[in-house]
């Protein structure tokens, strides 16, 4: 696929604001993060301003953009058409949550199921954003086992990532938040080498000849069906340097993964507002890294069409 900057960034931004959103919902209405106002109005900012920024730019890979509306009516087909029913509902709650807790002061009673709620819509909604990539069998690197639970982990690790440099900012961080983001730092890290590891080992059954159901010899093209590239190639057809995917692979486990964890763990050894710093560097090196898995994650899948175009 054409890693577009805009469905990067989409899959990044909404990835980590409704990861940061789940988790506020929850520990918000438990009482675990406390009704302070500054904190509730940043916390809330952040995670809906990433989610909407997302939103937003994925509307930029829309040839046009204005009848994107028209998506929400095939919701019992597609997954790009419940995710985006999943995602607008999931602002209700998340609206009715952050007048409680922002403007109320409030965690519990209805704010605080209000808060659950939230938390509920933004996992199914992380959950058909996965779905819309694990579901299309032409690409294989995608329709697999890893594709949706990777999206639910690099979620909670980068929402974690930012709730504890949040915490850490108004001098309320704890060793169990920390803690807990250094383990989901390091399982998404173990999450990704098993996909990249699958990946590599892929054994794509389908060649030319079964594709064309052509048998007693080998199918390959006496020529393009066409003298330049169009939005098949451009689009499902993009490929990368052998060196470039490598170097790519070590930036993202460096900035995504190792970086953030480093920092995290010396986090835990540092006074505020040393903690805080070092906290606010995981977060910014964790996104930025997260950018370039999401661009590798376009950038090696194959789809099936390529065949036709001896590839």
């Amino acid at each position: 696929m054409h890693p577009a900057f805009s469905v990067v960034f989409f899959t990044t931004a909404t990835g980590a604001g409704y990861g940061l959103l789940a988790l506020l919902g929850v520990l918000a209405g438990l009482g675990f993060v406390p009704p302070n106002f500054w904190l509730s109005l940043v916390s809330m900012g952040l995670a809906l301003g990433l989610i909407s920024a997302g939103l937003l730019s994925s509307a930029g890979h829309l040839g046009r953009p204005e009848r994107a509306w028209r998506a929400f009516s095939q919701w019992r087909s597609s997954w790009l058409s419940r995710e985006g029913v999943a995602s607008v509902a999931t602002f209700v709650p998340a609206g009715l949550f952050a007048i409680g807790w922002v403007a109320l002061g409030r965690t519990n009673g209805w704010v605080a199921v209000a808060g659950l709620l939230t938390a509920i819509g933004a996992v199914v909604t992380v959950c058909t954003t996965g779905m819309i990539y694990a579901s299309l069998k032409p690409i294989a690197q995608w329709n697999s086992r890893f594709t949706l639970p990777g999206y639910l982990i690099f979620s909670a690790m980068s929402g974690s990532v930012l709730l504890n440099a949040l915490l850490q900012g108004f001098a309320i961080g704890s060793t169990i938040a920390l803690a807990g983001c250094v383990l989901l730092t390091v399982l998404g890290w173990g999450w990704k080498l098993a996909t990249w590891r699958y990946n590599d080992g892929l054994e794509i059954p389908t060649n030319a000849n079964t594709a064309t159901g052509l048998a007693g010899g080998t199918v390959r093209s006496m020529e393009w069906p066409h003298t330049e590239e169009n939005y098949l190639l451009k689009e499902m057809g993009f490929r990368i340097a052998r060196k470039h995917k490598t170097r790519l692979r070590q930036i993202t486990q460096v900035l995504a993964f190792a970086l953030p964890a480093l920092l995290l763990i010396a986090a835990f050894a540092l006074p505020w507002p040393y903690a805080a710093v070092l906290s606010a560097l995981a977060a910014i090196a964790q996104f930025a890294g997260m950018l370039v898995e999401r661009w590798l994650f376009f950038a090696e899948a194959k789809h099936t069409v390529t065949l036709y175009y001896g590839r």
